[in-house]
């Protein structure tokens, strides 16, 4: 019997045959909520209204088929990301394209093996749990970087072009679309140690002591402590560029005084991609620079500030980074 605290994942089977219905709850009742469909239609509404976390669908039904069933799922934006499973006798290897086409996630042929369908489920839910999971790693760090923003002159909007403009950078050198997207994701808390910088540092309107630089120097530090030791996966990356984007290629930069490759990639991707935003960035403090004067100072300061490889290709793909920079535009300031 299940309950209002009831925490097992949630199913929903769909088949137009009692039997086949009965026989998939022998199979699952005892670890999962189970909803019950036997044409589209209320399969439909019963995906909408319950959300259920795996649906088990049926091909071969009076009225609209299984696959129509499941492209209808993935273009409401309320339940595309319901996986599906094809449950059916269509063994060939054309009906299973065409169910992977529909948009499910696996296949099961009737008549099915308990031990086959219980593998199955457990296996999709647990990639579900993890997407879920990814989701929320990724929402916390991107918050953590909007907190970095509160304290600081700098725009949300900043912090968006930076990242992308460390994506694309990534991207032209080489790396695996899914290491550049973790450097998009990761990019954003480069600055998160300001969090611990006094507001009458951070935001004094003139040049600062060398005390209160050293202060300010220190955000790199309390970055990489905020975040914390991760072994791998973007967490992991964002330590590294909090701790070191303000590294500099000849050993004159800060925390660490790092020079050359001992300066993480992703950090050194990450300072042209930060220093060329807040140039041509309007601030309280100065007028947004020309494109063309911030790649001259880019040019000017490879093999001292920057690393010299790395800035002819990131002038190279300057239509690419005129592109993001459209995009997330600065609003514009009142008159």
């Amino acid at each position: 019997m299940t309950t209002e605290t009831d925490r097992r994942p949630r199913l929903l089977l769909v088949d137009d045959e009692p039997t086949n219905l009965q026989v998939l709850r022998g199979i699952l009742q005892a670890d999962y909520r189970l909803l019950y469909a036997r044409d589209g239609a209320t399969a439909l509404k019963l995906a909408r209204e319950e959300k259920p976390d795996l649906l088990l669908l049926d091909v071969m039904m009076p009225g609209m088929s299984g696959h129509e069933v499941c492209r209808t799922l993935h273009t409401d934006p309320g339940t595309q990301s319901i996986p599906v499973v094809f449950v059916t006798a269509l063994a060939d290897a054309g009906d299973e394209a065409q169910g992977f086409d529909a948009g499910a996630v696996d296949y099961i042929i009737k008549p099915v093996s308990p031990p086959v369908v219980r593998a199955r489920v457990r296996t999709h839910l647990s990639l579900v749990r993890m997407d879920e999971l990814k989701a929320s790693r990724l929402e916390i760090v991107q918050r953590l970087g909007r907190a970095a923003e509160y304290k600081d002159n700098e725009t949300g909007q900043h912090v968006l072009r930076m990242s992308h403009y460390a994506q694309a950078l990534a991207l032209a050198l080489g790396f695996d679309p899914r290491d550049a997207e973790d450097l998009l994701h990761a990019a954003p808390m480069h600055d998160v140690g300001k969090i611990g910088i006094p507001d009458h540092i951070l935001r004094k309107p003139g040049q600062l002591t060398a005390e209160e630089w050293a202060v300010m120097r220190s955000h790199a530090t309390i970055g990489a402590d905020i975040i914390g030791q991760h072994d791998s996966g973007v967490l992991h990356i964002a330590a590294k560029i909090a701790r070191s984007h303000h590294e500099k290629w000849d050993g004159s930069g800060y925390p660490d005084g790092l020079a050359g490759e001992a300066i993480p990639l992703e950090a050194r991707i990450v300072a042209i991609a930060d220093v060329f935003d807040a140039l041509t960035s309007v601030r309280p403090y100065k007028a947004a620079w020309s494109v063309e004067d911030a790649v001259a100072l880019l040019e000017r300061e490879a093999g001292k500030q920057f690393d010299a490889a790395l800035v002819p290709v990131f002038v190279g793909i300057l239509p690419q980074l005129l592109a993001i920079r459209a995009r997330f535009a600065d609003a514009p300031t009142a008159a």
